[in-house]
């Protein structure tokens, strides 16, 4: 079972208000945890949604969620994607030349402008990123010099424009990384707004905040971030003063929220190893397996829930149900005794997990979500 604390959820949005510029608006990135009480309780805490398939649009819409204050970012939206989404008054963060033409003959089809933003591919990236999503060639967005070009036909075809979608990576820990990364796509909007000779109506500067899962690893220092953007807001180039500011942000808001429950149905020992098998697994955290693109496997944050605050006494391995090597919660890990019936609670479980992980995989099933 996954399971999803509002209290944690209404902190973490109140802690980074608390910490940027009131200019600055927030989205959540749905595909961190695309969960419809999750999405429904995020409705009046953040400022807009971005979504990456008609699928998680059909979440929003459950949701009641106005499609005014959504957008649509991903390099392979299919016509009857962009067809809902124009349909809707969803932006698009237009991702190719082709995409773009092909949501102009949509809208012109329908009889509807369709509402156009660019994502930008930029030429730098944001250093220490977990992913990195711009420098060099890549499936995401459009390439920075071809921007201008691309923005002007839309806008002379009758989009509404919309404006820019820079995203440059991330789980990233480094608030210098962060705020290097923030005064580039500052920059890099400026210039290309002056280029398009058009008002800049809106700018999505990406998101790039990680969380801690390991030991050794330090929280985002969120103060140092907020403070270096304040000052960056207050000298803005002429072409950004009237454009409204957003960051995008998925497993920052949801991760450190979720907890993910597991009970061992076995206690065994191989060579002198203790396993703790239990009923869940990779097809319900797939990234806490190390299997969700991690080089080197690392063991997230984790306990025996039933057994909270007692003494380590021994060194286990917990692992899953699967009948593979690669199902693995937690290797050598300083546990008190646990007994078949006892819960393994895996932390930090609270983005990519259910929708990220296989659970169609050997027919085990999907876990059940649940937000407290």
């Amino acid at each position: 079972m996954l399971v999803y604390s509002r209290a944690h959820l209404d902190a973490r949005v109140a802690e980074l208000r608390a910490a940027l510029p009131e200019r600055v608006g927030l989205n959540y990135a749905v595909k961190a945890n695309p969960h419809l009480a999750v999405i429904g309780h995020m409705a009046p805490l953040v400022d807009g949604f971005d979504i990456a398939s008609a699928g998680e649009l059909a979440l929003c819409s459950a949701a009641g969620i106005d499609p005014r204050r959504i957008s649509f970012a991903g390099p392979g939206k299919r016509d009857d994607e962009l067809e809902a989404a124009i349909r809707a008054g969803v932006t698009l963060n237009c991702e190719s030349e082709g995409e773009g033409a092909r949501a102009i003959r949509i809208g012109q089809r329908l009889g509807v402008a369709p509402r156009i933003a660019i994502r930008v591919n930029p030429s730098f990236e944001m250093k220490g990123s977990g992913m990195k999503m711009g420098g060099g060639a890549k499936q995401f967005g459009v390439d920075a010099e071809r921007v201008p070009d691309l923005a002007r036909q839309v806008i002379a075809e009758g989009a509404e424009w919309r404006g820019l979608h820079i995203f440059t990576g991330s789980q990233t820990l480094s608030a210098d990384a962060i705020i290097e990364a923030q005064a580039n796509v500052l920059a890099l909007a400026a210039q290309l707004a002056d280029d398009i000779g058009h008002g800049l109506p809106k700018l999505n500067m990406g998101g790039g905040l990680g969380i801690p899962y390991f030991p050794g690893d330090e929280p985002v220092d969120l103060a140092r971030v907020g403070a270096a953007l304040a000052e960056r807001l207050e000298d803005l180039p002429p072409a950004l003063v009237r454009t409204e500011l957003c960051i995008e942000l998925g497993r920052y808001l949801v991760g450190e929220a979720g907890v993910y429950l597991t009970r061992i149905i076995d206690r065994k020992v191989s060579h002198g190893v203790t396993f703790l098998v239990t009923d869940g697994g990779l097809h319900h955290q797939l990234a806490a397996s190390g299997n969700f693109g991690t080089v080197v496997r690392r063991n997230y944050p984790s306990a025996i829930a039933t057994r909270y605050g007692a003494q380590a006494t021994e060194e286990v391995n917990i692992v899953g149900c699967l009948c593979t090597p690669l199902d693995r919660l937690a290797d050598n890990a300083a546990m008190p005794r646990a007994e078949v019936g006892d819960l393994v609670a895996v932390f930090c479980a609270g983005a990519y997990g259910a929708t990220a992980s296989p659970s169609a995989f050997l027919g085990h099933g999907p876990a059940a979500e649940m937000l407290v």
